[in-house]
């Protein structure tokens, strides 16, 4: 299947809206955000710190009265600069490959299909994912994968790899910034086509050089839901 068949694939598995949240959240309460380096009001903020990150997106859900903010896939971010976990033997890697959902610590987090556990892992590395769920699922043949980062500890505690989860079963609970790699608390939810042996990880961040490869890996998670 070729990558805008793939994604022309992931439009198609429902016809009803997907849900990683709270399917009683209407769509009114989301806010899409703008989290890029050319992001000009993040300047006022030290967003290298959790907490006045964490205010910066507090403040924008009130703003728009939100409950949740989303976004991000292929954003070329700044923030990813304060961590060394990001640099790459050829260059920082700065570019999303996920769709993020902020929103409290605690939120429940639930599978959007029906998949299996195929992997988990505390990603513990400062501005990593923390604890992490990826999920496989098989849907006309066609094999992929949705990774869930920055869980809450108890979400990985009990769990076992080849575990099945109901669409629509919860899953996880987000983490605060004590486990989740130490950012305001956050659902990083991405597709993944070829896990290319990773086992609990995979990059959710790039590099330019390595773009055209991960668009084509990691199609953008919108598809499946409909903001």
């Amino acid at each position: 299947m070729t990558s805008s068949e793939f994604c022309n694939f992931l439009k198609s598995i429902s016809s009803q809206p997907l849900h990683v949240l709270d399917a009683s959240i209407p769509k009114s309460k989301y806010v899409a955000i703008d989290l890029s380096e050319g992001n000009v009001d993040l300047q006022n903020f030290n967003i290298s710190s959790s907490e006045a990150f964490s205010i910066y997106i507090d403040t924008f859900i009130e703003k728009h009265d939100a409950a949740v903010a989303y976004g991000g896939y292929l954003e070329k971010r700044a923030i990813y600069s304060r961590s060394k976990h990001f640099d790459d033997t050829r260059s920082k890697r700065d570019i999303h490959l996920g769709l993020d959902f902020w929103c409290a610590a605690e939120t429940p987090i639930y599978a959007p299909l029906d998949g299996i556990v195929h992997s988990f892992r505390n990603n513990s590395n400062y501005g990593d994912y923390g604890p992490t769920i990826i999920l496989e699922h098989c849907i006309l043949d066609e094999v992929f994968y949705t990774l869930y980062g920055h869980l809450s500890l108890k979400s990985i505690k009990n769990l076992k790899v080849g575990q099945r989860f109901n669409k629509n079963e919860q899953i996880a609970t987000l983490g605060d910034a004590r486990v989740n790699g130490d950012y305001p608390p956050h659902l990083h939810f991405q597709v993944i086509r070829n896990l290319q042996g990773s086992f609990g990880d995979y990059p959710g961040v790039c590099s330019k050089q390595d773009l055209e490869f991960y668009m084509e890996n990691c199609p953008n998670p919108e598809l499946l839901f409909s903001f």
